[in-house]
């Protein structure tokens, strides 16, 4: 394969990487005459046929949104598609180690080092988790250290493309990712978050500072038992010279419940902050240009989100936006994959609708409705959220709460909430609208809907620690499934293989 030009540019250079999910290649941009990284994924080899057409679409789906991320913590993605089989991923090439290879040359790794490396990780994962991405597979192998002591994360979002909806991609019941750095929940098939991602760093910052991962085992379910079963070693216990306060939060990240670990990856580097070199304090507010010195890698918790587009003011001489071109526009843009150009649209000629034809207008509640999903579609649920909200407020008050409509834009509100990591919050939207969707399908109705809001309820069960509210959520759903589908349907096989799994995990 040596020599191959991936899309008419990239020439394959030498393999740097290489694993389940695909190769990593070096390769050079022929067109802007650079090195880059080549990351090939084959989907015909990791799930069936029916399954690999979907694995394509939502890959670049994945790759967009992850493109939409910067950070300078963050490996650069350039380019992403499909060649012949292979779906392609073009990075940054990252000069350095990875973060195995530097804990191996440097053993015992100094803690200093490790709070350093921790930190500038809490501040990727901030960035991430703001979109929001959970990475899903953080491991010392998809970290790079640079020379110049920097890290750089790699794969973020590949996994997800692998991870979601697992038991239909890879048709082994079995989750996807390092068993090592796995969560609880995210062995045991449940709905995962910016929780899932800072477990992970817990396993990382233990095998940092104790020489090996919290966990190890002769299978992966051996150690896929541990982490939901044992308790980790205290690190002091083999480096006493290391601070108890960081023993402390490495104990926290590692919690088997999702609920008592750190609420996000900003209280994560506070605590990690008074272990850090001492530089001074920040002062002169977010446009301090000191602060990069004083508070490195720090997260922005004042940039969690795009802000909307802003809409200029219109002279009054200025002709009124044509809403039906934008509308027309929008379609086009859509009918290409051009979804975020069509976000912009949509964002921008909302107020101007608005101020033409009235808020509570057809046109206006079209317009945002046609906004809030193109947000989900283009996977900015922290800002398709409070659209949603509205929608559905405006809904109940003119339909009520059994509408048809008000449940679906209560579903997509879950579902934002459940993307962004708010299980807690996503579990009692559900648990409100299962009702009405239960009466639907007494009533004649597809329970088609009841069924994935039930299935949903128990994965997020599992979020939330409580794994045998999930196994009894998830045992009705099976006996109501193979009644209603058979026992060779898709959705009750997925969960005889989760309940399965569960009971090995439970049974040792």
């Amino acid at each position: 394969m040596n020599g191959r030009v991936i899309a008419g540019r990239y020439e394959l250079s030498a393999v740097i990487g290489q694993g389940g999910m695909g190769q990593v290649w070096t390769a050079y941009d022929n067109r802007l005459d650079r090195r880059v990284a080549v990351k090939l994924l084959r989907p015909d080899h990791m799930a069936a046929a029916t399954a690999a057409a979907e694995m394509r679409r939502r890959f670049v789906r994945e790759c967009r949104v992850t493109a939409q991320v910067s950070h300078p913590g963050l490996v650069t993605v350039h380019d992403a598609g499909n060649d012949d089989d292979d779906l392609y991923l073009v990075m940054q090439y990252v000069e350095g180690a990875d973060l195995a290879d530097h804990l191996a040359e440097h053993e015992p790794y100094p803690w200093p080092w490790a709070v350093a490396v921790a930190a500038q990780l809490c501040a990727v994962l901030a960035a991430v988790h703001a979109v929001p991405i959970v990475h899903r597979d953080l491991k010392p192998r998809n970290v790079m250290v640079k020379p110049d002591g920097t890290v750089t994360v790699l794969d973020l979002g590949v996994a997800s493309v692998i991870d979601t909806d697992t038991t239909r991609l890879t048709h082994t019941g079995s989750p996807i990712g390092s068993p090592a750095y796995m969560a609880p929940e995210q062995a045991m098939g449940g709905a995962v978050g910016p929780y899932t991602d800072l477990y992970a760093l817990g396993v990382l910052l233990h095998e940092l500072l104790s020489g090996n991962v919290p966990f190890v085992g002769s299978t992966a379910l051996g150690v896929l038992h541990r982490h939901l079963y044992e308790p980790p070693l205290p690190v002091r216990r083999l480096r006493p010279e290391i601070p108890e306060p960081l023993e402390a939060l490495v104990l926290r990240l590692l919690a088997k419940d999702p609920q008592h670990r750190p609420s996000d990856a900003q209280e994560v580097y506070e605590a990690l902050v008074p272990l850090l070199p001492v530089r001074g304090a920040v002062g002169g507010g977010p446009l301090d240009p000191t602060r990069p010195f004083l508070r490195p890698h720090a997260p922005w918790p004042d940039r969690v989100a795009a802000p909307p587009p802003v809409v200029p003011p219109q002279p009054p001489s200025a002709p009124r936006p044509d809403v039906a071109a934008a509308v027309d526009e929008v379609k086009r843009l859509l009918g290409e994959g051009s979804i975020t150009q069509a976000v912009d649209i949509l964002g921008g000629i909302l107020p101007a609708a608005a101020a033409e034809h009235g808020e509570h207008s057809p046109v206006v509640r079209i317009l945002r409705k046609q906004y809030a999903t193109t947000l989900m579609d283009d996977g900015q649920y922290r800002r398709a959220l409070p659209e949603l909200r509205r929608l559905a407020e405006d809904r109940t008050a003119e339909a009520g709460p059994a509408d048809p409509q008000t449940l679906q834009f209560r579903y997509d509100t879950a579902l934002c909430l459940e993307q962004l990591g708010e299980a807690a919050a996503a579990l009692a939207e559900y648990r409100a609208v299962l009702p009405h969707f239960e009466n639907h399908q007494s009533g004649g109705a597809d329970p088609a809907r009841a069924f994935d809001v039930r299935h949903r309820i128990g994965n997020l069960l599992l979020a939330v620690g409580d794994h045998t509210g999930a196994r009894h959520q998830l045992q009705a759903l099976l006996y109501d499934t193979e009644r209603v589908y058979g026992p060779y349907h898709q959705l009750p096989v997925e969960l005889r293989r989760a309940l399965d799994r569960q009971r090995q995990f439970h049974n040792g």
